[in-house]
C-alpha cells in the first residue's frame, strides 16, 4: 500500500492522477462509440491531425488546446469532403489525410528548433506538468463531453447499430457522425496534455475494446471501460513514479496491456466451455 500512497503524495503527482483521470472519462464516452461502429483508423488518424495545431500553437503563444481543436475539425471536414467528392474509400481518404496532417506537423516542428520541449511533451504527454489551469480546462472540454454524449444518445446508438433506421426515424446520421466526430476532437482536446497526440488513441480505444470483451450493453461498456482506463492511470504513473517511465506512454501501454490479458482470459475461458460441452 506504501508503494501506492508514496507515489501519489507529491503535489504534481495529484495533478496528474486528477488530470489522467478526466481524461479517461472523456476518451471512453467517445471511444465506446468509435470502437462500436468500427472507426479506430478515424480515431487514430484524428489523434495524429491535431499536431499542425498544436504546434502552430506553440509556435505562434496561443492555447495548444485551442490548436488542437481547431486542427481536428479542419481534419474532420477534410475526411467527409474528400470520402463525398473522390471517388476512393473512407479508408484512403483517411489514411492520406493522416500521413498528410502528420507530415505538415513534422514540418512546422522542424522549422522551429527552439521548442522541442515542448512539441515533445505535445507528441507524448507531459502527465507530470500538468497544471490547475489545464485540469480546469481538461473539465470543461470533458463536461461538453459528457452533456452531448447523454443528450445525442439515442442518435449515436440509432447510427451505431441500425444507419438506415435512423435515417426512417428522421435523426439526420450525417449530423449524428459530424456530431461524433466532433465529440471525438474534444476527447482529444481533452487528453493530449495528458497523454500526448501520439499515445492517447490507447486510452481511446483500448479500454473501450476491453470493455466489449466483458459486458454487451453500451452503457455498461462506458462503464467498465472508465474504470479500466482509471486502473491503466493509477498503475501507469506508479509504475512511471517509482521507475522513471514516460507517464503518458506507460499508462498508455497498461490500457494496450489490460485488452490482452482479458482477451486471453476469455478466449481461455470459451475453450474451457466448449470442452465441457
Amino acid at each position: 500500500m506504501s508503494f501506492l500512497i508514496d507515489a501519489f503524495e507529491p503535489t504534481f503527482m495529484q495533478r496528474a492522477l486528477i488530470g489522467g483521470l478526466i481524461a479517461v472519462i472523456a476518451t471512453s464516452l467517445v471511444g465506446t462509440w468509435i470502437v462500436l461502429r468500427g472507426l479506430s483508423f478515424l480515431g487514430d488518424a484524428l489523434a495524429h491531425g491535431v499536431i499542425p495545431g498544436v504546434a502552430l500553437a506553440v509556435l505562434w503563444g496561443f492555447d495548444p488546446a485551442l490548436g488542437a481543436f481547431i486542427s481536428a475539425l479542419v481534419m474532420s471536414g477534410l475526411v467527409t469532403f474528400v470520402s463525398n467528392r473522390a471517388p476512393v474509400s473512407d479508408d484512403t481518404a483517411i489514411g492520406l489525410l493522416f500521413v498528410g496532417m502528420l507530415a505538415l506537423g513534422v514540418v512546422i516542428i522542424s522549422k522551429a528548433g527552439s521548442f522541442k520541449t515542448n512539441v515533445t511533451a505535445v507528441l507524448f504527454g507531459d502527465a507530470l506538468g500538468i497544471t490547475r489551469s489545464d485540469i480546469q480546462n481538461q473539465i470543461i472540454y470533458t463536461s461538453i463531453v459528457v452533456v452531448l454524449t447523454v443528450l445525442l444518445y439515442r442518435p449515436f446508438l440509432a447510427l451505431t447499430f441500425n444507419e438506415m433506421k435512423a435515417h426512417t426515424l428522421g435523426m439526420r446520421p450525417r449530423v449524428s457522425q459530424a456530431a461524433l466526430l466532433g465529440l471525438l476532437s474534444l476527447s482529444i482536446v481533452a487528453s493530449f496534455q495528458s497523454i500526448g497526440t501520439l499515445l492517447v488513441f490507447g486510452l481511446l480505444v483500448a479500454p473501450p475494446a476491453t470493455a466489449s470483451l466483458l459486458v454487451r450493453r453500451v452503457p455498461q461498456i462506458m462503464a467498465v471501460s472508465i474504470l479500466l482506463g482509471s486502473l491503466a492511470v493509477v498503475a501507469g504513473l506508479t509504475i512511471s513514479f517509482h521507475h522513471g517511465t514516460a507517464g503518458g506512454a506507460t499508462m498508455s501501454g497498461i490500457s494496450v496491456l489490460l485488452f490482452f490479458v482479458v482477451l486471453l482470459g476469455h478466449t481461455g475461458i470459451t475453450f474451457l466451455r466448449k470442452v465441457r460441452t
